[in-house]
């Protein structure tokens, strides 16, 4: 499906681009809608392009040596991933798969190359991504390293809690991943998940409100679940 250079400028990457440059990037960009699980950036292949992720949710993953399914990190609507083509020839490290019904935008690699080399506001959008993405996998795997489920679990539900949606002693997740997608993080079975959750409702520290929030109605006692200092 053909972009516009009004598509590309609601994507935060590209939104400080002049319209010239957009215009010049669209003819090298496609839409493209995924399914539920769909494969949108492939492992071990030489990715020609960056995806932006304009409607859904995708999700970065990679395999254990035994087979097993690791997720690494989230792509919300209006983020990108597979930047690391832009820097060198190397393949994609990780899978990217849908874990909703998704919209994509792809832009060749190489015009987006140019753009970026031409236009420090972009470098430097460019830059901050990958430097919270290697934070990000850095704690991710802190947590994997825990010997404690229930202090992992705890872990993984502060750390998506958003910085901007937490109050006093309380906050929200939005769009709060299933229970399958954070067993894949923590490298548990989705049962053992589920387990967790419900001693944390039991609780009353998290209650669901509908399929789209999650709220941590005790953020003072998860915390101190995913530090240690008390056992669930």
């Amino acid at each position: 499906m053909q972009v516009t250079p009004e598509l590309l400028s609601r994507f935060a990457l590209l939104k400080p681009l002049p319209r010239e440059t957009l215009q010049q990037l669209a003819p090298h960009a496609a839409l493209v809608r995924h399914g539920r699980r769909a494969v949108v950036l492939r492992a071990g292949a030489r990715e020609e392009q960056v995806c932006f992720l304009f409607e859904g949710r995708l999700q970065g993953v990679g395999f254990t040596i035994d087979g097993r399914e690791v997720g690494l990190y989230f792509v919300e609507p209006g983020d990108f991933c597979g930047e690391l083509a832009l820097f060198d020839d190397n393949p994609q490290p990780e899978f990217v798969i849908a874990t909703t019904a998704a919209s994509v935008v792809f832009v060749a690699r190489n015009p987006l190359r140019e753009v970026m080399l031409q236009n420090s506001s972009v470098s430097n959008i460019v830059g901050r991504k990958l430097a919270e993405r290697v934070r990000q996998m850095t704690v991710q795997r802190t947590l994997l390293g825990l010997s404690n489920i229930p202090q992992r679990v705890c872990g993984q539900l502060y750390l998506l809690i958003n910085e901007a949606r937490r109050k006093d002693d309380s906050g929200e997740i939005v769009n709060p991943p299933t229970h399958k997608e954070i067993a894949i993080m923590l490298n548990l079975s989705r049962e053992t998940v589920t387990r967790v959750f419900q001693a944390l409702q039991s609780r009353r520290i998290i209650r669901r409100d509908g399929p789209g929030r999650l709220i941590i109605a005790d953020l003072a006692s998860l915390r101190h679940f995913a530090e240690g200092e008390e056992e669930l």
